[in-house]
């Protein structure tokens, strides 16, 4: 008879929230192993006892057969000593018998934390929902081991009910046989709950000229929502981490009245489908974008119009795309589907955009839906589980078959990246100012944050600072080094400075357009050094000038400026960069001199006073700063080729000037030399570098953007076709970035390039660039799940301050 020998194997990854330990246990039962399986908060340890070759089969089940959303990133096997050790024997007061195996009770253990993010409702869950013999049928909070909150509702680790927002809320007995059954899919699930012992929802309705109480609950609030929302009306509706904005897509005047009430002119509005039939029927699902959209993260897919769709021309104007996802949550399948009178009424696409007013986060409870997005509803469908951690949707675009991050959010934080390098300690990213977001790495594994939003509001510099301090109890982590932007009046630098004071620690600034770069670095968990092709809006350089269209020589801990597009005078401030026609007639002035005041008037840039005033400000350098922002250079662009004068939000003149780019592209002519003024080229500026090595002191190159823009300027008043010239410019940019990266390249030796910034969400360029770079040989980088835009600096500020910790321990 074979020898029994005991193991403790310890499981890491995402093994907290997923039905592991059922799992574990599962296959225990069917192998007859004995022990126990508990979670130590940093991983799930398992004390099995039995044959080696039945442990054998056992480790590969656990590892080959893990629950459908678990993620295992290593596991530990060691062999115990044949004396009694922990896990066997009696525990916790409990003789666990000579053949068990059982699930016991948690504990803290310090190491590697991996948290789950909160999980779409699985494709059995939707089933019973809508099962007139089960006791959830139509229960707003069903859930399993294999779906559900998660990370919105956890307090601390280990993760169990009592340390989440389920814990008020105590199991019925029918819950609680289920949830200790092995045989359930409710067994160990931490938020089970159903219709007699989970949280309720309610309707919240004026009640008089400004007050606002609960008017329903239950069924009625479910049915009363969607009678505002058949007849025209907006809602508010909580969901997993915040609340939504929802009224009928297909109804111009709802979607219009949204649009006032939430001033918000033009951008797009997301909307959330009844099902996949009806997602198809409006947008154009490629198989790589229905296996995101129908999976269990199920973000904001930007997924193109199909002609002839019911949602209307309001939810996203003049764009060809739409932000698609499908419910994920049991409440919304419930907005859609129901047993009431509204059922044959009920449409089947809604706007569900994010519930906040312009600049603050995502409301997450009563009093923020009250105090902030009451004026934008006529109800409010709430309920009475907490969100402990905000979390908004996320956004992801495609990019060549394959997911390209634009906002990372709920379903994919608080994942981490790992790099190989074997760096150790604790930091923090404190993030940009826009697209907030931070990141916590200990030791070679970085967490970023959800998104947190623009931090010009108040509100949400309190969100930022609430979400460190609640994320840091969760990761147990104590940062030793905070690093933050250069920038010295972002908000996000002052909390970063605050931390700092308050902790006793060092900060470190880091340039905003090197951040980008290592971010990208990091998610590619490439190290070495890199042609950081760093694009983007606004970036304080250290010159003091503004940055944005940055060749950075980089490797972890130092860059070096190789080259950028041609400054220009950025006159107006903040207000230059809502309003590309005041960069245009900036530029114009500086290229074209005594014969710009004419082109202006030509280009119907703006009228001839305007015109005057900018062209005192340009010529005394009021209100004026240099610059060298891709940004800028794109809404200028946009303003010159009549596509857009100004944006009423980020990116929309860029964005535009995308788009007709893309229509022009089929039709646009021969090669871009050939247009008038365009005449430097990589050869040229090879030498005008070698000129200035000669005297002794290397300066960055200057790209020929302004060349560029003399060009489209003349060819668009000779009558060349707008959206024609809009693929130009984008393909003459592309070819100055391969050009200059090429000869970056050659100089340094160094064939690989990462390709960052919110310029390169712009997916033409991208391809343009990147299949150019590929064509000279060299390697390229750029970003998948962590965003080119501010939202993934900081990743690359937590590398970047880990890597100083490195440097202080020799590593």
């Amino acid at each position: 008879m074979e020898k029994t020998e005991r193991r403790q194997i310890r499981v890491y990854g995402i093994v907290q929230g997923v039905g592991f330990r059922p799992a574990v246990d599962r296959h225990a039962h069917a192998l007859g192993i004995r022990g126990t399986v508990a979670n130590r908060g940093s991983f799930v340890e398992i004390n099995a006892e039995g044959v080696p070759s039945v442990l054998d089969e056992f480790e590969k089940r656990v590892k080959e057969q893990p629950p459908e959303r678990a993620v295992i990133l290593k596991m530990d096997v060691k062999l115990l000593e044949q004396s009694p050790a922990a896990g066997f024997g009696d525990i916790a007061g409990q003789s666990q018998g000579s053949d068990g195996f059982r699930i016991v009770e948690s504990e803290k253990t310090s190491g590697e934390i991996f948290i789950s993010p909160d999980i779409a409702i699985c494709d059995t869950c939707k089933a019973e929902l809508f099962d007139k013999n089960s006791r959830r049928y139509l229960h707003p909070f069903i859930n399993c081991t294999c779906c559900g909150p998660r990370f919105s509702l956890l307090e601390v680790l280990p993760y169990d009910r009592e340390r989440t927002s389920m814990k008020k809320f105590p199991m019925c007995p029918q819950c609680r046989r289920e949830y200790f059954d092995p045989k359930s899919r409710f067994y160990d699930a931490q938020p089970v709950c159903c219709n007699d012992c989970g949280p309720q929802v309610y309707l919240i309705e004026r009640a008089g000229e400004t007050d606002r109480r609960i008017s329903v609950r239950g069924a009625a609030a479910i049915s009363r929502a969607r009678q505002i929302l058949v007849q025209g009306g907006i809602i508010a509706v909580k969901g997993i981490g915040g609340f939504h904005l929802a009224c009928n897509a297909a109804d111009e005047d709802a979607v219009t009245r949204l649009r006032r009430l939430k001033r918000r002119p033009m951008k797009p509005f997301a909307v959330m489908a009844r099902d996949e039939a009806v997602c198809r029927r409006e947008c154009e699902v490629s198989p790589e974008q229905h296996q995101i959209l129908t999976g269990h993260q199920k973000p904001i897919l930007l997924l193109p119009k199909k002609a002839g769709g019911r949602i209307c021309s309001a939810v996203a104007p003049d764009i060809p795309t739409i932000g698609m996802m499908l419910p994920y949550a049991p409440i919304q399948l419930l907005l859609f589907t129901y047993e009431d009178a509204w059922q044959e009424r009920m449409p089947d696409v809604l706007v569900m955009t994010s519930g906040n007013a312009s600049g603050a986060p995502i409301a997450s409870n009563d009093a923020e839906a009250l105090d902030e997005i009451a004026g934008f509803c006529d109800a409010i469908l709430s309920n009475n589980r907490d969100i402990r951690i905000r979390t908004d949707d996320s956004v992801m675009d495609f990019y060549d078959h394959a997911p390209y991050m634009i906002r990372r959010s709920r379903g994919y934080a608080p994942l981490p990246f790992l790099v190989s390098r074997p760096y150790q300690g604790q930091v923090l990213g404190i993030g940009g100012e826009l697209k907030n977001t931070f990141c916590l790495g200990k030791d070679q594994i970085f967490y970023p944050s959800a998104y947190v939003g623009d931090l010009a509001d108040l509100r949400t510099v309190k969100a930022l600072e609430d979400a460190v301090k609640k994320t840091e109890t969760l990761l147990e982590m104590k940062p030793q080094v905070i690093a933050a932007d250069l920038h010295p009046k972002y908000n996000s630098t002052l909390v970063a400075e605050k931390l700092a004071e308050e902790r006793g620690i060092p900060l470190l600034r880091v340039q905003h357009h090197y951040a980008h770069v290592l971010s990208c670095m990091a998610e590619n968990d490439y190290l070495e050094p890199v042609i950081g092709v760093s694009f983007d809006g606004t970036g304080f350089g250290t010159d003091g000038t503004i940055w944005g269209g940055e060749f950075l020589l980089s490797d972890i801990g130092h860059f070096e400026r190789g080259g950028h597009i041609a400054p220009f005078w950025q006159i107006g401030g903040d207000t230059a960069a809502r309003e590309g026609w005041r960069i245009a007639v900036s530029m114009l002035q500086q290229i074209f001199g005594a014969g710009a005041d004419d082109l202006i008037r030509r280009l119907g840039l703006c009228d001839e006073m305007a015109a005057g005033a900018l062209k005192v400000l340009f010529t005394r350098k009021i209100n004026a700063v240099q610059s060298t922002s891709a940004g800028r250079l794109f809404d200028a662009v946009s303003a010159i080729l009549g596509i857009r004068r100004a944006s009423t939000y980020e990116g929309e003149a860029a964005t535009a000037l995308m788009y007709s780019a893309m229509r022009g592209r089929a039709h646009a002519a021969g090669s871009l030399a050939s247009l008038p003024g365009l005449c430097r080229d990589r050869d040229s500026l090879a030498h005008s570098r070698q000129a200035v090595e000669a005297g002794g002191q290397p300066q960055p190159d200057v790209l020929p953007t302004d060349s560029l823009v003399r060009a489209l300027v003349l060819a668009k008043l000779d009558g060349a076709g707008s959206e024609e010239l809009a693929y130009e410019f984008h393909r003459g940019l592309a070819q100055m970035i391969v050009r200059e990266t090429v000869s970056l390249s050659e100089r340094t030796g160094v064939k690989t390039a990462a390709l960052t910034g919110g310029v390169f969400q712009n997916r033409l360029l991208l391809e343009l660039v990147e299949k150019g770079l590929q064509a000279e040989k060299i390697q390229v980088l750029r970003h998948h799940l962590v965003p080119p835009n501010d939202g993934g600096i900081a990743l690359g500020q937590a590398l970047y301050a880990m890597a100083a910790l490195g440097q202080e321990n020799g590593v």
